[in-house]
């Protein structure tokens, strides 16, 4: 009998697994396999990603539409959305969070 050490895992290597499993037309189970892992550990990657993104992210105001911004303001950014969304951020956002949070906003936009 062959007993198996558990894997650990990298963020970034999380990270590119999660990238995988979400392009158009993958297929979790596959990818996971794929990796060696279950589909539910991917889904807690996933989870655990997105409450560390929006744990130290500026909160996200929807708005229908919002009006344009001044050009005498300065360290704030308005991203919208073609679904109606605006995210704001300040020029202290983490890029990272800012990024991962644009991914799941636009995956949810289509």
């Amino acid at each position: 009998m062959r007993v198996e050490r558990r894997r650990r895992w990298s963020d970034d290597e999380k990270l590119a697994i999660l990238k995988e499993a979400t392009r158009p037309g993958a297929i979790m189970a596959v990818v996971a396999r794929r990796h060696g892992i279950g589909t539910g550990q991917l889904y807690t990657w996933r989870r655990q990603l997105l409450q560390s993104a929006m744990a130290g992210f500026v909160p996200v105001k929807l708005t229908s539409s919002a009006p344009p911004a001044m050009s005498g303001e300065s360290g704030r950014i308005e991203i919208q959305g073609q679904g109606g969304f605006t995210v704001s951020v300040d020029r202290l956002v983490d890029r990272a969070a800012l990024k991962l949070v644009l991914e799941v906003v636009g995956e949810m936009d289509r």
